[in-house]
């Protein structure tokens, strides 16, 4: 059962998925944002998906902002399309800027790269915490 999180961009979306174990969180890749919804057919199937974390962008100050009002409509169309996943927003604070503190963008290609990079902190800081409330538990 793997786990997969995303960014979700105007323009791109990065996209990380989890190890079977669900311990480990890796880029995988950056794609157009248009493109999501076949990507993630796919990707569903072949990697045999179990959940998804989408990032969620509040304001530092923890305040809705419209591109918050955006990502809430992009959860409402992914749990329509692939209702066998369990969707979750993740908090996403400092996510796309810590990928870009990570390693500094200077291609067309790493800048993509660094959504990925982006989602897969957004997933890491979810592991972390499902393997927190694991042990408390």
């Amino acid at each position: 059962m793997k786990i997969l999180a995303l960014d979700i961009g105007d323009q791109w979306t990065g996209i990380a998925i989890s190890d079977a174990l669900g311990l480990l969180a890796k880029p995988y890749k950056t794609v157009t944002t248009d493109q999501l919804m076949l990507q993630l057919k796919e990707l569903i199937t072949n990697e045999r998906i179990t959940q998804g974390v989408i990032g969620y962008p509040k304001t530092l100050k923890g305040n809705i902002s419209e591109q918050t009002k955006k990502i809430e409509a992009q959860h409402e169309i992914l749990k329509t399309q692939f209702p066998q996943i369990t969707w979750v927003l993740w908090d996403e604070r400092l996510s796309s800027r810590r990928a870009e503190l990570h390693k500094k963008s200077t291609s067309k290609e790493e800048k993509q790269r660094s959504h990925a990079v982006a989602a897969a902190f957004i997933l890491d800081s979810y592991l972390e915490y499902l393997h927190m409330h694991k042990n408390l538990g």
